[in-house]
């Protein structure tokens, strides 16, 4: 059985073979020699599957960090995100004291169609009691997930109410965004923002939604964040970049030693002709993140500000094996407009490529521009104004944003690690949910958030109310980290209430009031001459 499951592997790999066939023979030969022998004479009885996986993790982590093995369980948990759906109910919801709890409904999903609302207890998933036994969140999604067009029928507690009401729902599709917020910044100054986390199959269908909103708003500059964007599809990265460039300019070309060099030049129009452009990046901001934001600094099209990007430059195909696993195997390297490559190296090794931030932490990169080691060997020059960029590995910023480190305490790690503050949030919106959307969202419009942002607060009583629920769930309180920490803690507790409250949306206008990324590329979208500056020779 072994062998047949290798055989069956490397012919996948034969297809692919396209020189030094001899070579490949002997270690194919090779290879299979081992599993014959562990086939027939190992002592004890082998898992087949298992030796063969962990044969393909090896073999893979040896070539780079982004080549992987994908187990059959893995695909799908993987692909939805990046596919823009997945088939469900249309909650989002947290287990709270071992009941599973609906925190918020999808609007226009199934849930909302029956009447389901927020804060409703789920104690029956047909017929099954699903309350005080200990249910996972992979239960969850097992019991509630499901193809479109199938039913499932729930019994909830509502609060303020005795009696279960039972729901029977039937399953759809259920969007996953990814355009978190898009809102106007500055009215008199035209100034738009949106943010974007991932690159998906519905990334250009959302940003150009977005960018209608905007523009009948007046907006004619925009700030893009892109922080913490880990990348996803190519060809979603490619169509956001196309919004700001000429038809015909670069975006970005891929080269492999077995793969033949293809350009991506934009296409079409731009959706808007943008006066000015800011794009805020930090070390979380990867792959499609940096092709978009590589292409706009090559072209002197926008300022980035922030800090280096993850320097993910790589590129992986898919190829499924028999089982429904897959590998991704990088084919080729992603490069710039003018020739920057993204990748940042990994002679080193994986386990030292994924312990970078925490080099960069040390090294002083994070905290100050003059830790950035600006490699000589390195340097290119923009496509229109020819000043200076870098490339050996990620994308970096025009104007340095260093971390703020100013409000970190353990305390607050430790709160925010054990799901503590989160847990908080959730009851302190479901014991005053009543009260909060009667004096908060009455109308269901922008003036009700405006509303919430100009006259709620979160007093000391409240953030003792925090304290002591941490203390109740075992976090010790420290005095002095709490210190530190109070005024960050505040103001992140008002922007999660809001995002329960209201949506992601808003919670990015609360939070970006106190992210410096954001104050930096504010204030240089706002200096005409600052920006104009930053983009000269």
């Amino acid at each position: 059985m072994i062998r047949k499951l290798f055989a069956i592997t490397c012919l996948a790999f034969v297809g692919l073979a396209t020189s030094a066939q001899n070579t490949f023979s002997v270690q194919n030969y090779k290879m299979s020699r081992v599993l014959t022998l562990i086939d027939h004479l190992y002592v004890d009885t082998v898992d087949d599957a298992k030796i063969v996986e962990a044969g393909i993790v090896a073999m893979l982590k040896e070539l780079d960090p982004h080549s992987i093995y994908v187990s059959p369980d893995e695909v799908k948990e993987m692909n939805e995100p990046l596919e823009g759906n997945f088939e469900g109910i249309g909650i989002q919801f947290s287990i709270i004291n071992d009941t599973l709890m609906a925190v918020g409904i999808i609007p226009g999903g199934p849930s909302e169609r029956v009447g389901l609302m927020a804060g409703d207890r789920i104690l029956y998933i047909d017929s099954t009691n699903v309350a005080g036994v200990g249910i996972t969140n992979n239960d969850v999604f097992k019991k509630l997930r499901g193809k479109k067009g199938t039913k499932v029928t729930v019994k909830i507690q509502r609060h303020g109410s005795p009696e279960l009401l039972e729901f029977t729902i039937t399953r759809d599709k259920i969007p996953i965004y990814s355009v978190d917020a898009s809102y106007v910044i500055d009215k008199k100054e035209k100034i738009g923002y949106v943010k974007v986390n991932k690159f998906a199959a519905t990334t250009t269908d959302e940003y150009t939604k977005a960018m209608e909103k905007l523009r009948k708003a007046g907006v004619r500059n925009l700030i893009l964040d892109l922080t913490d964007n880990g990348g996803g599809f190519l060809n979603s990265g490619f169509d956001l970049a196309s919004q700001f460039l000429n038809d015909g300019q670069m975006v970005v070309y891929t080269d492999g030693v077995k793969q033949p060099r293809q350009d991506y030049r934009a296409r079409g129009k731009k959706s808007l002709d943008y006066d000015r452009v800011v794009v805020m990046v930090d070390e979380g901001s990867a792959s499609a993140s940096e092709i978009v934001t590589g292409a706009l600094q090559d072209w002197d099209r926008a300022v980035v500000v922030g800090r280096r990007t993850f320097g993910k430059g790589l590129v992986q195909n898919q190829f499924p094996l028999t089982d429904g696993s897959m590998i991704r195997l990088t084919v080729a390297r992603y490069y710039t407009p003018t020739g920057r490559c993204i990748q940042r190296p990994y002679s080193a090794g994986v386990d030292q490529y994924e312990q970078d931030f925490i080099d960069r932490y040390n090294n002083g990169e994070l905290n100050s521009a003059d830790s950035i080691h600006l490699p000589t060997s390195e340097i290119y020059y923009t496509l229109n104004s020819h000043r200076p960029v870098y490339g050996g590995g990620g994308i970096i910023p025009d104007i340095f944003v260093p971390i703020d480190t100013t409000y970190y305490s353990d305390y607050y790690a430790r709160m925010i690690r054990s799901g503590i503050f989160n847990r908080f949030v959730i009851e302190y919106i479901d014991t005053h949910r009543d009260s909060l959307e009667r004096v908060y969202k009455s109308t269901k419009t922008d003036a009700d958030f405006d509303k919430f942002n100009a006259k709620f607060e979160v007093t000391d009583a409240l953030l003792q109310e925090l304290i002591d629920y941490a203390a109740k769930n075992k976090l010790e309180y420290v005095d002095a980290d709490f210190a530190r920490s109070k005024e960050y803690i505040r103001f992140y507790l008002k922007a999660a209430i809001s995002r329960d409250l209201y949506d992601s949306g808003e919670f990015y206008q609360i939070y970006n009031l106190h992210n410096p990324i954001f104050k930096e590329a504010v204030r240089v979208i706002k200096d005409v001459d600052l920006y104009n500056s930053k983009l000269a020779k």
